[in-house]
C-alpha cells in the first residue's frame, strides 16, 4: 500500500526519477521530485516503492553531484577573490595589509515551492557565506505575495522557484498554459519589474523543471529555467544566485561560467547579460566588521 511520503519510481518512465508521494486520491497520486524540481501526477498502478538499498544508492550519485558543483564554485569564488586582489595591489598599495577590504555581499531573497528544498537550499547558501531570508510559498500565492516580501527583506536577489512541469495533453511546449506553475513564475517576475525594471538593481532568478524559459525572460528574469524543458536540480537556484552574489558590481557575469556550477548545465538554465552585487570598500577594520 503506497501512502503520503512514500518514495517511488514511475514505470512508464523505466524508474527515472525518485519521488515522494505528496498526496492521494483514489487511484490518483500527486508526485514530488525528491532530488529535482519535478511534480507530476501518476496512477497508482504506475508506481513501484523504492527500496532502502536502491534508494541510497541514487543518493550516492547525488550527493557526488552536488560536491563536484560546490568544489567549481569554490574554484571559481577562489579565482574571483584573487582577481579582486590583484586589482588592489595594482591601485598602488604596497602590501598585504594596505590591500586588506571588506566585502558587502547582496541580500537574497529565496521563494520556494517546496519547504524541504528550501531547508536544503538556505543551508547552501550560509555554507557559502552569503546573507539569505528563505520562504516557503505554494507557487500560486507568489504572484500576489511577492511585493509584500520584498518590502520587508529588501533584497537585492530574489530567486522564485519550487515545482513545474510540462503537460503535453494540455497544449504545446510554445503554449504557457501547458505547464503547471511557469504562469504564477511569470505573473509574479512582471509584478517584480513593475517597481524594479533595472535589471542590474534587482536581479531575479525564475522556475523549475521543465518551465517556460522564454516566458519567465521576456517578464523580465535575468536567469530562469528550462530552456530544453528539462528537469533541474533542487539547488541548481542557489548557484546561479551565488554567482551573482560574489561577482562585483563593476563586472558584467559571464553566463557560460554561472551555468558550468549548476548540475542540470544549459539544457534546464540560461540568462541574459547582468552585473554582479558584491560590493567592496576598503579599508578593512577588526573593530568595525567583526
Amino acid at each position: 500500500m503506497i501512502s503520503n511520503g512514500d518514495l517511488v519510481t514511475r514505470k512508464s518512465y523505466q524508474h527515472d526519477i525518485i519521488f515522494r508521494v505528496k498526496s492521494t486520491m483514489g487511484p490518483e497520486v500527486k508526485l514530488m521530485g525528491e532530488h529535482i524540481r519535478l511534480e507530476a501526477d501518476a496512477h497508482l498502478d504506475d508506481l513501484r516503492p523504492v527500496t532502502g538499498s536502491e534508494y541510497q544508492e541514487r543518493k550516492k550519485q547525488v550527493d557526488e553531484q552536488e560536491a563536484y558543483s560546490y568544489r567549481l564554485f569554490r574554484q571559481d569564488y577562489r579565482l574571483l577573490r584573487e582577481q579582486r586582489e590583484s586589482e588592489a595591489g595594482s591601485q598602488g598599495y604596497s602590501n598585504k595589509k594596505e590591500a586588506n577590504y571588506f566585502q558587502i555581499p547582496p541580500r537574497i531573497l529565496h521563494v520556494d515551492g517546496d519547504s524541504l528544498f528550501l531547508k536544503k537550499c538556505v543551508a547552501l547558501y550560509e555554507q557559502l557565506g552569503l546573507q539569505v531570508h528563505g520562504q516557503y510559498l505554494n507557487e500560486k500565492e507568489m504572484p500576489d505575495k511577492i511585493m509584500d516580501l520584498i518590502g520587508k527583506v529588501h533584497p537585492d536577489i530574489v530567486v522564485l522557484t519550487g515545482h513545474d512541469s510540462y503537460s503535453r495533453g494540455k497544449g504545446s511546449k510554445r503554449e504557457l498554459e501547458a505547464y503547471r506553475h511557469s504562469k504564477y513564475f511569470v505573473e509574479a517576475v512582471r509584478n517584480i519589474r513593475q517597481k524594479y525594471p533595472n535589471f542590474d538593481q534587482m536581479v531575479i532568478f525564475a522556475g523549475a523543471c521543465q518551465s517556460h524559459f522564454e516566458s519567465l525572460i521576456r517578464a523580465g528574469a535575468n536567469f530562469a529555467s528550462s530552456p530544453e524543458r528539462v528537469n533541474i536540480h533542487a539547488i541548481d537556484p542557489v548557484y546561479v544566485a551565488a554567482r551573482v552574489a560574489y561577482t562585483s558590481f563593476m563586472e558584467h557575469i559571464n553566463i557560460w561560467e554561472v551555468i558550468r556550477n549548476t548540475i542540470t548545465g544549459e539544457a534546464g538554465l540560461g540568462g541574459v547579460e547582468t552585473r554582479g552585487l558584491l560590493r567592496i570598500g576598503i579599508p578593512y577594520s577588526n573593530e568595525t566588521y567583526e
